[in-house]
C-alpha cells in the first residue's frame, strides 16, 4: 500500500483504549456486522477524470436489489473511510426520476473488464455474484480527497464515477493492485466474457449523460422555524 499521510492528533490514549474495549464488549453493531462481502474497485471524480482512487467496498445487502457500502482507501486496519455506495438493481434504477438517474453510473464495463473484484476469494465464487452486479448501478460520494494528500476530509462532498470502456484507467494504478492482490485483470475480463449488463442496455441518463458533473456549495437563504417559548411547570 501507498504510505499515508499521517492523519493530525494525539495518539489514541490508553483511557480511550480501556473505554474502547469495554464498549465494544457490550454494545452491539448491527450495521456493521451485516457487512458480508469487501469489493475492490477504482473511481474517479465525476467532474476530472484524471483523478483516480483506489476504493475498498466493504457491503451490505438492503435486500436482493440493494445493497449498501462503506469505501476505504485500503484494506487494512489503518484505512481511512473516504466515501459511501449504494448499488441497486436496474428495475431500481429506472423507477429513478430523470434528473436523479444522471447522479449514478453502470458497473457493466467495471465487471466485465475484470477491475471489480473480491480480493482473496476465488474466481467461480466471485463470478456468481458479478453476474448480477453487472447489471446494477452505484451512487457514490466521497468525503476524504486522498488523491490529493488531505490529512482530513477536507471540502464538501463529491460524486464520484466508475470507469465505462478501455484506455480511462491509469494503468499504473492498475498493474500495482494486480501485483498486490496476485489477480490477473487480463485472464478474468475472458472468464467473464458471458456475462451482461442492463437487460435494457446502459440507460443514456447514467454516467452522468456523458458528460463531466461538479459538486458546488452555493450560498441560499436558510429557512427558519417559528420559535415556540418551552413552558415549565
Amino acid at each position: 500500500m501507498t504510505t499515508r499521510p499521517a492523519v493530525p492528533g494525539e495518539p489514541t490514549d490508553t483511557r480511550t483504549s480501556l473505554v474502547d474495549t469495554t464498549t465494544a464488549a457490550v454494545q452491539g453493531f448491527g450495521p456493521i456486522n451485516k457487512i458480508h462481502q469487501h469489493l475492490c474497485a477504482f473511481h474517479f471524480y465525476s467532474h476530472d477524470m484524471t483523478r483516480q482512487v483506489e476504493a475498498h467496498h466493504y457491503c451490505a445487502h438492503q435486500n436482493e436489489e440493494m445493497r449498501q457500502c462503506l469505501i476505504y482507501d485500503g484494506p487494512d486496519s489503518e484505512a481511512r473511510l473516504i466515501g459511501v455506495e449504494y448499488i441497486i438493481s436496474e428495475n431500481m434504477f429506472l423507477t429513478l426520476p430523470e434528473e436523479e438517474k444522471q447522479l449514478w453510473h453502470s458497473h457493466e464495463y467495471e465487471v466485465k473488464s475484470g477491475v471489480l473484484f473480491m480480493p482473496g476469494v476465488p474466481g467461480p465464487i466471485q463470478r456468481k455474484d458479478m453476474e448480477k452486479v453487472c447489471k446494477t448501478y452505484g451512487k457514490t460520494i466521497h468525503f476524504w480527497q486522498v488523491d490529493k494528500g488531505d490529512t482530513l476530509p477536507l471540502g464538501i462532498p463529491q460524486l464520484m464515477y466508475a470507469f465505462t470502456r478501455d484506455g480511462q484507467l491509469y494503468d499504473n494504478l492498475l498493474r500495482d493492485v494486480e501485483k498486490r492482490d496476485e489477480v490477473d485483470f487480463d485472464k478474468e475480463r475472458d472468464n467473464r466474457a458471458y456475462m451482461s449488463g442492463p437487460v435494457h442496455g446502459i440507460h443514456p441518463m447514467a454516467n452522468g449523460r456523458g458528460k463531466g458533473l461538479k459538486t458546488q456549495l452555493r450560498e441560499t437563504d436558510s429557512k427558519t422555524i417559528d420559535v415556540v417559548p418551552r413552558v415549565f411547570v
